[in-house]
């Protein structure tokens, strides 16, 4: 079985003749390696898809994440009206200059069309069907956004939004609403056009370091839901991550809809099993700082066995770092993370 085989029968709870393996994101790490910049690549959708196809035959990670650092670009496309842009760091995804919403009929001033007018995230998109139609029958093709909840945040800014939750539960409602509804309309040319039949959602700000289960579920769920339901009736999957301990609300995952669930080191795998085997796909959860940066390479072996001992035993499983890589682990790190999932064999 190809890669993209073995992950997409994964989603549907079934075992595989190996254990399923991706790293999540990594465009950090990959630009790093290929030897160049976000900024360099934001200017040449050749090279992008240059990069992240030669990177995926030496990660070798079942998902290929084209875009992945570039989702701050989807919240600076609707504010350059509003005086918002993008700075690029020397180490690091690009960052929004600026938050521009602070009400909701603001929202209604915000033009969901000038995502296909900024120039960045046009060639993203064409990397994403550059990438597609190279690797894209062996490795799943997919292109990165934040979530709903956490690029609504971008927009308006962390600190307020998290005071709005309780000050102006309205607003925030329907800020997420129209995150779900702009992520929808960015992802629909590329899932139209046949180029992905997979949305990779990371949202951050619904941590469970930052939300409880109640405003998870009021917040953070709906729009989820809605983007999921969306790529279903596509016939797409939907892959989540969200950061931080989210077990005290395993089951509100499977209200997502999402085809899988990526978790933080935090959570403990062996509770996710209990709550989600059979119901949902779910992946994890190597430390990607303490484990896949510092460790050594064998230690790093024990510890991706450790997880796929507890967790991977009966499909539906996916060997995945807690979060996305940090660009400095070593190569060797990286590659003894897939090679014990390659040499797993149910």
């Amino acid at each position: 079985m190809e890669p993209r085989e073995i992950i997409l029968k994964a989603f549907e709870g079934g075992k595989t003749e190996r254990v399923p393996v991706t790293i999540f994101g990594g465009g950090m790490w990959s630009i790093k390696d290929y030897g160049s910049t976000f900024e360099e690549l934001a200017k040449d959708a050749a090279k992008m898809a240059d990069m992240c196809i030669k990177e995926a035959e030496r990660i070798r990670s079942d998902v290929v994440y084209v875009g992945s650092g570039f989702n701050n670009f989807h919240a600076s496309a609707l504010g350059t009206a509003f005086g918002a842009g993008i700075k690029y760091r020397e180490i690091g995804a690009p960052d929004l200059t600026a938050h521009f919403v602070t009400a909701e009929e603001e929202i209604a001033k915000l033009n969901m069309d000038d995502l296909f007018k900024d120039p960045v995230i046009n060639n993203v998109m064409e990397a994403t069907r550059l990438v597609s139609k190279a690797i894209g029958r062996k490795y799943l093709v997919t292109m990165t956004c934040w979530g709903p909840f956490t690029l609504a945040a971008r927009f308006v800014g962390e600190e307020a939004f998290m005071k709005y939750t309780f000050k102006k539960p309205a607003f925030v409602e329907a800020m997420v609403n129209f995150c779900a509804n702009l992520l929808i309309h960015l992802y629909e040319p590329l899932i139209a056009d046949g180029s992905i039949n997979c949305l990779s959602i990371a949202d951050p700000t619904a941590s469970g370091d930052l939300i409880n289960p109640k405003q998870m579920a009021k917040f953070a769920v709906p729009p989820l839901r809605k983007m999921s339901d969306w790529a279903k009736s596509k016939n797409a999957h939907t892959i989540l991550h969200i950061c931080g301990n989210t077990g005290d609300r395993l089951e509100q995952f499977i209200d997502t809809g999402c085809s899988s669930i990526f978790f933080d080191q935090k959570v403990d795998i062996a509770k996710a099993k209990e709550v989600l085997q059979g119901k949902m796909s779910f992946g994890g959860n190597v430390a990607p700082v303490h484990v896949l940066l510092n460790k050594t390479a064998a230690e790093v072996e024990a510890a991706c066995k450790e997880v796929i001992g507890i967790a991977g035993a009966d499909g539906g499983f996916i060997l995945v770092p807690g979060c996305d890589i940090p660009p400095t682990i070593p190569y060797e790190n990286l590659r003894i993370f897939h090679d014990t999932a390659f040499n797993w064999k149910y």
